[in-house]
């Protein structure tokens, strides 16, 4: 690790440190500021050392918070404090991303099979049983295929502009992607890379439909620009860009889990997201007649501008639906 990536992955850590909690409710016990104290941990997983946030109480029910692209559990630094104070939380960075280590492509195949396989290794190794799941964007295929695998063991999903549904993949945004999965030549592919990681796609990753961008921090993209100049970073992210083509192959699978165990689910999505549109977020309906849908006045992130709202959702969600913890 650079020394300058060792300032700012620092800094970056300090600024969440630093970040004041928010007020606990009346009826929170005063043990529980505590709880909601974030620790920064790191195990070893599948030869690989995965980088995750926890906090809350040991014996509360559990909620894991998966990380888009190119994010990390960084995303989740408002919202982990907002639900530690009855809730277990644990947000982990997937290998080449955050904290996480970053082997090279040639280490490491980037699949979504592949992150789910360490995820999943990662739950079993701190002996989660049962927990709810949160999913942004890169979260949903992770997510899906956890839950796939293990459905007795997701107690609850949250699914924040994550897609699961044709409708969700708009040809106008997702034309560069469809034409490298179609024809993955030098040429495409180069183009998706260009795309997908300028430093203008970066912030605007985070900015697009958002009513005041001046609320949106700019340490995020900041973050992820250090990250991405790690030797091999931006490989591993458009093996994976190249990978999401599978996902869509898996739509049907995961739709017939949603039909057979019917998950309680929540779904805040920021409606007017140019990468996920809301008709993602309205498909799930079909499958899953039951679900909480709101659509936020904000976009892809809608972390960044919409955490109170979304964990005030969440944790009234949560106190109704989840009961049973590790």
């Amino acid at each position: 690790m650079s020394r300058l990536f060792r300032h700012i992955a620092a800094a970056a850590l300090g600024v969440v440190l630093a970040a004041p909690l928010p007020a606990l409710a009346r009826d929170t016990p005063p043990s529980a500021a505590a709880d909601a104290a974030v620790h920064y941990r790191s195990i070893r997983v599948n030869g690989f050392d995965i980088f995750y946030r926890e906090a809350g109480p040991r014996d509360a029910p559990v909620v894991v918070l998966l990380h888009g692209f190119p994010a990390s559990s960084f995303m989740y630094r408002d919202l982990i404090p907002k639900l530690a104070a009855r809730y277990h939380v644990i947000a982990p960075d997937y290998p080449g991303f955050g904290y996480s280590a970053a082997p090279p492509p040639k280490a490491f195949a980037y699949s979504f099979d592949r992150l789910a396989d360490v995820i999943d290794a990662f739950t079993a190794q701190l002996g989660l049983k049962r927990y709810a799941l949160y999913m942004q964007d890169f979260g949903g295929p992770v997510g899906f295929r956890l839950a796939s695998r293990h459905p007795g063991q997701v107690s609850a999903l949250i699914i924040q502009n994550a897609n699961a549904y044709a409708e969700g993949l708009p040809d106008g945004f997702w034309s560069l992607a469809k034409t490298a999965w179609r024809s993955p030549t030098r040429a495409h592919l180069e183009k998706l890379r260009a795309a997908a990681m300028a430093e203008s796609a970066l912030a605007w990753n985070y900015t697009h439909g958002v009513a005041d961008p001046s609320r949106i921090s700019p340490d995020s993209w900041m973050l992820q620009r250090a990250l991405l100049s790690r030797p091999g970073n931006r490989d591993a992210m458009l093996a994976l860009l190249y990978d999401y083509r599978k996902n869509l192959e898996l739509y049907p699978a995961w739709q017939a889990y949603f039909r057979r165990y019917q998950p309680p689910t929540l779904i805040v999505w920021g409606e007017h997201d140019a990468i996920f549109p809301a008709p993602g977020a309205e498909a799930y309906r079909r499958d899953l007649p039951k679900a909480e849908v709101h659509l936020l006045d904000t976009g892809h992130f809608a972390l960044e501008d919409k955490s109170g709202e979304i964990g005030g959702l969440m944790l009234d969600f949560l106190d109704r639906t989840v009961t049973s913890g590790r």
